[in-house]
């Protein structure tokens, strides 16, 4: 281990977040033939307010940094430096994340291999219970006069190794650190054999934390390849590093293709709510604008609440809140010069909206725009959001095939609700008889009219009138 040429490599930084927050000081300790060749650390100007918790943590002051150079002034001596050696470091993902993300904005590509010392330490001493880096000073005795300054904490690690060394045959150590090395983009609480389970084919999968708490859903026409990016060191953001972080275990599905993938992850996230997925969560109700007749002849607009059992006929967006339905309409009178109260934004029968007062509205609540006019605008800026009305006389099984893997699945789908995803007959029948629990969704409506707008021709067969024998295995 000791003799392969490495760096022993420490940051401080202004926060934890990989793409939000900077670099405020490296330390590095040039390793060959098992001897320090050369110590060398640097102050930086992270260009940006470090808070008083770090300062107190790191004992880096805005001050100390205020005359340092940029990150970009040091990164081409410090690539030189790191190129074609293994970087070692306690929790190395959060350096070498750090690390890539400073290089990206200088236009560096940054990539090497890495040596985690947590990991290691978790192999080599597998009967303890911490393996901090202040575990790791404690146990084996080592000097660190400034704790959480970039050099000391390097120093610190390479103590650690050259301890270990000296407490451990080199076999272990040896196997030890190949153990690591080989499972470098996979994350420390996660079994190796998990990810290389994971079907090169379409589908969805979720991601567990510890005590099995649901983390994430995603979905891929290669799910191996797209877990592969999740923990292949390269952050493209905080998210993605406090996922890799956090993740203990995993579960797939695979699909016939990527319509199935895209329902599915709609429907798992709906269901378990993970703490990563941020959009496609379950909302109670939604709601859309409907055009309404008045006595003058000038069309109003009324928020009106979607139900499953209506024909989406003459609606025009779908909002999860009202305020939302509140939003787009205000955005027509800024924007258009449609009028307030017509819209329902403001109350009253005749005189001037407040909204013409203020020079907004063209005037059809005072009778200065034409009724036409006025009319064939309101439709003109509001059609572009207008609801796809369901094609079909009933539900209906979209049929996806892959067949790579000689597999055909069944979206049974009915007024542009998701019911369910059947692989035999006997599913189907289940899935049919079960359409009490349709309900609308958002996600599942963008998913799939956006699917019938790209395939001109879908295999799709009427299940109102077809035999499930029929639909199951037609070509």
């Amino acid at each position: 281990m000791l003799d392969a040429p490495l760096v022993v490599l420490d940051l401080e930084t202004t926060g934890t977040g990989v793409t939000r927050d900077r670099v405020t000081e490296v330390g590095l300790i040039e390793v060959a033939g098992g001897k320090v060749v050369e110590e060398w650390s640097t102050l930086v100007n992270p260009q940006a307010w470090i808070s008083p918790f770090i300062e107190r943590h790191t004992g880096i002051t805005n001050e100390m940094v205020a005359n340092a150079p940029l990150f970009s002034d040091i990164a081409h001596d410090l690539a030189q430096r790191l190129r074609g050696m293994v970087l070692v470091a306690h929790n190395a993902r959060f350096d070498y994340g750090f690390l890539v993300n400073e290089f990206r904005r200088c236009g560096i590509s940054f990539r090497e291999k890495t040596l985690c010392t947590v990991q290691l330490s978790r192999k080599l001493f597998p009967s303890e219970r911490s393996h901090s880096l202040d575990a790791l000073i404690g146990r084996f005795g080592i000097p660190c006069d400034r704790r959480h300054r970039a050099l000391d904490d390097a120093r610190a690690v390479w103590h650690f190794m050259s301890a270990a060394q000296r407490t451990l045959p080199a076999e272990t150590i040896s196997a030890a650190v190949s153990k690591v090395m080989a499972r470098q983009s996979t994350p420390p609480h996660l079994d190796q054999a998990a990810l290389a389970s994971a079907p090169a084919a379409p589908g969805v999968y979720t991601l567990y934390g510890e005590n099995g708490a649901t983390l994430y859903v995603g979905k891929s026409i290669n799910v191996k390849e797209r877990l592969a990016s999740h923990f292949s060191g390269v952050f493209r953001s905080d998210r993605e590093m406090r996922l890799a972080q956090q993740v203990h275990s995993m579960e797939f599905r695979e699909t016939a293709g990527e319509l199935g993938a895209l329902l599915a992850e709609a429907r798992l996230i709906k269901e378990s709510l993970p703490i990563h997925n941020r959009r496609q969560r379950r909302t109670q109700e939604l709601y859309s604008l409907a055009l309404r007749d008045n006595p003058d002849g000038y069309l109003r607009v009324e928020v009106v609440t979607l139900r499953v059992c209506e024909e989406l006929t003459n609606l025009y967006g779908m909002m999860r809140t009202k305020r939302e339905a509140e939003d787009l309409l205000r955005g027509l009178v800024d924007d258009h010069g449609l009028c307030a109260r017509y819209l329902g934004l403001e109350k009253g029968r005749s005189g001037a909206c407040f909204s013409h007062q203020v020079k907004k509205c063209r005037g059809a609540c005072t009778g200065l725009e034409a009724t036409a006019l006025y009319n064939t605008r309101l439709k003109a800026t509001l059609v572009a959001t207008r609801l796809a009305e369901w094609p079909y006389p009933g539900p209906v099984g979209i049929r996806e095939h892959h067949a790579a893997a000689d597999r055909t699945d069944i979206h049974v789908v009915d007024r542009w609700c998701y019911l369910g995803t059947a692989t035999h007959e006997g599913e189907l029948a289940a899935i049919l008889e079960n359409r009490s629990a349709m309900n609308l969704e958002r996600d599942t409506y963008r998913i799939l009219t956006g699917y019938f707008r790209k395939n001109a021709r879908p295999e799709v067969i009427d299940l109102s009138q077809a035999s499930h024998e029929e639909f199951c295995y037609a070509e």
